[in-house]
């Protein structure tokens, strides 16, 4: 959500900070800007709309500079314009700032700062007047200072740059809340809210935690606590290489990322037993509760299933904007689960938060190395997804599950509820996954078909039950994230308590029911929306006549073990809402109104 990319070196800034900007796309944005230190003279340009529109007005003006800073917004306070877009300047247009976050107190601090010109409705132009005030305090010396001294006045979050025209070669990162990183490299340094923007240039990376300001010049970076005081860390090497971004012949990265999950349900299966030996696990644990948003929340009701069959314990999946705000249900005897793709969901870190303060052990599974989960959880499960460029989550999304169940597995070992022989049996179905991948993928003609006879449909109804409950809620997600269609997901025994009433030829249901425990009760509540003149999509096993016989259109998955057919039961789903998607010409890859990583309540 927004994205900051910041440059000082040998190279024209202007190629980086566009580049960088032009990575960070997927995180969803609705304007961009840049300004360019150039003979003591900030100089700034700025658009509206999609990275393609600021890129065709430098074309025509293009700036110069080898020190600078790049930003994509995405609109929370004040419409979407050019005046609103970043970066934000201080009154004499010696100072310009970009911000991610939100400052909480913008309108009693721009109360305070009476005597300033304010040219914008946001809640960041007021961080370039604060700065302002207190560097002309200090007579146009000490700039980190005078950034210090100015976000103490702040109530928020942020990941904040700053740029001086007095002070070349020199840019000034501060963060509280917000993700930033900086990129390390030879003779030039490198600053952005996600580490993809820089991965083209070094994958030397050094994030900064919560409170500390760091100084950027082409000699080296310098990291600071609030006090001004030195901190002293080593960078981390990160593996992700840049090309993983590209699209590698595929139309959009989410195609590409969905066939991609072969190999990424193949690398969570890799010594993955090997690293849930190393996870300690608390003495004492009378329940657990796992912290998500969004499609991690989907994964973490996988999850409750598994660990609840396996270990026999009570798993509460809390939706994490709730619980911040609620009376928590953490303590000393809760292990809680924290899912976040990003390592950086606001909301799932402030539960995490409120877990460490009661004393609950904390287990993170997230994709990024680094992010601030990673962090401040006690242990962390690293998914092995690779870089996710779609807002929508697919790899991802499979990439959780499987981790889930191997946790619910390895759970389930350690307590002695989970017999050894059915322990291994879950690792030996783990290993064919890979390849039932593969067929699902090779085999999606009746998938295409549906898609163009059901995108002019009126509504979607998901259905699943158990395991495949999450199913149901993940494939409407999908569908209303990228398609602007309506769909909602249910549990197909609640039917009857209500959503019945909304079907009719018209609807289109979606049955999730492959070979399993409830399999039996699924070809009821098929039936049900049949009398009814529904129109039926089922996710069955290969081979399943009796589901076939009571649905309009069968997605067929292989058959495997009930406790991973989330898995392969997500994938034709995640199709499904693809190219319903292009049949109706969306923006699949970044959808309105949306954002890959969401860093803000």
């Amino acid at each position: 959500m927004c994205g900051i990319v910041g440059y000082v070196g040998p190279r024209p800034a202007l190629d980086v900070l566009l580049d960088g900007l032009k990575r960070l796309e997927y995180r969803g944005y609705d304007s961009s800007g840049v300004v360019l230190l150039n003979e003591k003279t900030l100089h700034v340009e700025r658009a509206p709309g999609k990275l393609s529109a600021l890129a065709a007005r430098l074309k025509t003006r293009p700036l110069a500079g080898n020190t600078g800073l790049g930003h994509t917004r995405w609109a929370t306070h004040g419409g979407v314009n050019e005046s609103n877009a970043h970066p934000h300047r201080s009154c004499d247009g010696r100072i310009a700032v970009v911000h991610n976050g939100i400052v909480e107190n913008y309108q009693e601090l721009r109360r305070e700062l009476k005597n300033h010109t304010f040219t914008s409705a946001t809640d960041t132009e007021v961080l370039a007047h604060l700065i302002e005030h207190a560097y002309a305090k200090m007579r146009g010396q000490h700039p980190l200072k005078a950034v210090t001294q100015a976000l103490e006045k702040v109530r928020g979050s942020f990941a904040l740059g700053v740029i001086y025209a007095d002070h070349p070669d020199l840019l000034i990162a501060a963060r509280v809340n917000c993700p930033l990183v900086l990129g390390i490299g030879k003779g030039e340094n490198f600053l952005a809210s996600d580490l993809s923007a820089v991965l083209n240039y070094t994958r030397r990376i050094l994030p900064l935690e919560e409170n500390e300001v760091a100084k950027i010049d082409p000699s080296g970076v310098q990291v600071f606590d609030r006090k001004l005081g030195k901190v002293r860390r080593r960078p981390m090497d990160i593996a992700w290489k840049a090309e993983t971004a590209l699209k590698g012949g595929y139309p959009h990265y989410m195609l590409k990322e969905i066939h991609e999950q072969q190999q990424t349900v193949a690398a969570e299966i890799t010594g993955r037993d090997e690293a849930l030996d190393g996870v300690r696990l608390p003495r004492h644990i009378d329940r657990i509760v796992v912290v998500a948003c969004g499609t991690a929340w989907h994964a973490g009701l996988v999850g409750k299933v598994a660990i609840e069959e396996t270990a026999r314990l009570p798993v509460e999946v809390g939706m994490a904007s709730e619980l911040r705000y609620g009376d928590h249900p953490f303590g000393p005897r809760v292990l809680t689960i924290a899912v976040s793709q990003s390592g950086e969901t606001a909301d799932t870190l402030a539960a995490v938060r409120n877990a460490r303060d009661a004393g609950s052990k904390v287990i993170a599974i997230t994709n990024v190395k680094g992010s601030t989960l990673a962090r401040e959880a006690d242990q962390t499960l690293f998914m092995r997804a690779g870089l996710e460029i779609g807002v929508a989550a697919t790899k991802t999304y499979t990439s959780q599950v499987m981790n889930l169940l191997f946790l619910a597995a390895h759970l389930g070992r350690r307590r002695g509820t989970l017999p050894p022989e059915r322990f291994q049996a879950i690792l030996k179905e783990a290993r064919r996954l890979p390849g039932l991948v593969e067929r699902i993928l090779e085999n999606t003609a009746e998938i295409r078909k549906c898609a163009r006879k059901f995108s002019r449909g009126y509504d979607f109804m998901y259905i699943g039950r158990r395991y495949n409950l999450a199913t149901a809620y993940e494939g409407a997600l999908k569908m209303k994230e990228i398609s602007y269609l309506h769909a909602e997901g249910y549990g197909a025994g609640e039917m009857k308590h209500g959503p019945l009433a909304l079907v009719d030829d018209r609807m289109t249901c979606v049955a999730i029911a492959p070979e399993g425990r409830v399999t039996e009760k699924m070809v009821s509540n098929i039936q049900e929306i049949r009398a009814r003149r529904g129109r039926v999509i089922s996710v069955a096993t290969k081979g399943d006549l009796l589901i076939r016989s009571v649905s309009e259109h069968v997605f067929e998955i292989p058959a495997c073990d009930e406790m991973f057919s989330p898995v392969l039961a997500a994938i034709p789903l995640q199709l499904l809402a693809y190219y319903t998607a292009t049949a109706l010409g969306r923006d699949v890859d970044q959808p309105r109104n949306l954002a890959k990583s969401v860093t803000v309540e």
